[in-house]
């Protein structure tokens, strides 16, 4: 069938820079390779998560090009070409042709030709297949077959992928690749209002091609709760799931876990469901569940993301070990508790995420406060108490800024005063997931260190700890696995100071109204409050 819609201003030129909605604008005449390689190539490029535009076969014949198919094409970040043998033949190819190069001049689009059964001179001379059409068009078409013949000289002059008698399926997973390494270039800037991210993406990448891409590759994304260890997980896949067979993101594990007694079982089906396209079959019992995994991903390459995992279960069920995927697999595994992934692999690379710098949090900060990058200068003292506040974390920063937005001077500084007394709720709440899953004995050492021993050196505190009956040394082990406690290299113990401020209020909720209850006291005038009222009952100094 010819392509079904005609001209339409093809030659307008591209006045404005326009907000790209798709990956890939595919171009192609539809007699020619509709039914066959288009089809499959658009299929290849769905399935990896390139979002694709294809015009819609079923258009009358002889309709005019759509204003919408224009800005469908102004509108991608990429035009891939089937230059097929009758693709000259027709006008409305041309004019699309046309139109995707002036975009590429407008606005640095990539474009990528595909010489589909054609020597590449034939159509930048317009010689053989590509010469018959345009001796109707010099008769009709006048004023536009110089345009014409400049765009197919101009496409045939880029670098593209020529195709003629070799195995189509094998082309077209090849150059899947190269569409998604071209697209990938702007993916490493994954998100204008994601500071920072471009530098530990670079990192995270780093440290999954430590290993042989001929193995199965396990990576720790570890860190404190609201870091940002899924927003960075989930910039990964969005950059490189197009260079694996297979890919999925499951969300939540320990959540979804938690809310579900059958969790491990819905996983296991997501799993399958996403790599293998819509799996049929349900799993119901976990142990088949593995087995199906083993048996069916075992071949194939995959990116796999587990997401919040927090127990050894978890990991066992959805991968256990590496032979149950394909060679060149990437296992990622978001984590609070880095022992669990030390626990289960042998093999194991740990990126621990850094905290935001001053620049990156004051950007991220400025976004949500502001909708900009920078403050306006009444507020940026106030700025940088905030920046100070959080800690260089991410979440902090977003909870404080979106809070903070629309709101005065005055009700900035009594809004910094309040969270000096009463933290912040939600942020607390996203840090304390990780202190409820503790043991009492390590919560006691947590309280402690957060109360009276931040920064004191680590033998100092297992002396004083040991003589609690706390076993110290194991449980400070616990909370540096857990990111809540780190030792500096002079083996000071420390925390993040948002995870302190944690400590103190959790001491504070159970005995706000009286002092005399609180387990723990470090503030000079409660102290002093409580031995001048005698209201001792129980407590630390």
């Amino acid at each position: 069938m010819k392509r079904s819609y005609s001209v339409f201003s093809a030659s307008t030129s591209c006045s404005y820079s326009p907000r790209t909605e798709y990956d890939v604008f595919l171009s192609f005449r539809g007699e020619d390779t509709r039914n066959n390689f288009t089809s499959h190539l658009y299929q290849a490029l769905c399935q990896k998560g390139i979002y694709t535009f294809l015009d819609d076969d079923k258009l009358e014949r002889g309709k005019s090009i759509s204003p919408e198919l224009l800005k469908a094409i102004e509108k991608s970040r990429c035009s891939v070409i089937v230059l097929s043998e009758n693709y000259a033949s027709s006008r409305w190819c041309l004019d699309e042709l046309v139109k995707i190069l002036e975009c590429r001049d407008a606005y640095e689009q990539i474009v990528l030709p595909i010489f589909y059964h054609v020597d590449p001179s034939h159509v930048q001379n317009q010689v053989g297949s590509f010469e018959e059409p345009f001796h109707r068009y010099e008769q009709d078409f006048t004023q536009k077959v110089q345009r014409w013949r400049n765009a197919l000289s101009q496409v045939a002059g880029l670098a593209g992928w020529a195709l003629h008698d070799g195995n189509e399926a094998k082309f077209i997973q090849d150059f899947i690749i190269e569409v998604s390494n071209k697209l990938g270039a702007a993916l490493s800037n994954i998100s204008e209002d994601l500071f920072g991210m471009d530098s530990r993406l670079e990192k995270l990448n780093v440290c999954v091609c430590a290993r042989s891409l001929d193995n199965v590759h396990f990576i720790g994304i570890c860190g404190l709760g609201g870091i940002g260890k899924t927003t960075l997980a989930q910039a990964y896949y969005d950059w490189m799931s197009s260079q694996f067979e297979g890919c999925s993101f499951l969300r939540n594990v320990r959540e979804v876990c938690e809310k579900n007694e059958n969790g491990l079982a819905y996983l296991q089906n997501l799993l399958l469901s996403d790599i293998l396209n819509d799996f049929p079959i349900k799993v119901t019992d976990i142990h088949k569940g593995m087995d199906m995994i083993r048996s069916k991903l075992r071949h194939k390459k995959i990116l796999l993301v587990l997401d919040d995992v927090d127990n050894l279960d978890q990991l066992k069920a959805l991968a256990g070990k590496n032979k149950w995927f394909g060679c060149g697999s990437s296992i990622i595994v978001t984590t609070r508790d880095e022992s669990l992934l030390l626990n289960t692999y042998i093999e194991c690379s740990i990126y621990r995420v850094e905290k935001l710098n001053y620049t990156e949090g004051l950007r991220l900060f400025s976004h949500r406060a502001f909708k900009s990058t920078h403050p306006s200068k009444e507020y940026e003292k106030l700025c940088e108490q905030v920046i100070a506040y959080a800690g260089g974390l991410p979440l902090a920063l977003e909870v404080l800024g979106s809070f903070l937005c629309g709101k005065n001077v005055n009700q900035w500084e009594s809004a910094l005063d309040r969270l000096k007394e009463y933290p912040n709720k939600e942020i607390m709440k996203v840090l304390q997931i990780s202190f409820d899953g503790l043991e009492e004995t390590v919560k006691n050492i947590f309280l402690d260190i957060a109360c009276f021993f931040k920064g004191f050196n680590k033998n100092y505190v297992i002396q004083i700890m040991g003589d609690c009956g706390f076993y110290p040394e194991i449980g400070i082990g616990v909370l540096i696995d857990k990111s809540l406690l780190h030792v500096d290299i002079v083996d000071r113990v420390w925390m993040h100071d948002l995870l302190q401020e944690m400590g103190k209020e959790i001491v504070r909720e159970k005995s706000r109204n009286d002092l005399g209850r609180c387990s723990r006291i470090w503030d000079y005038d409660d102290l002093s409050h409580v031995l001048e009222h005698n209201t001792v009952r129980n407590f630390l100094i």
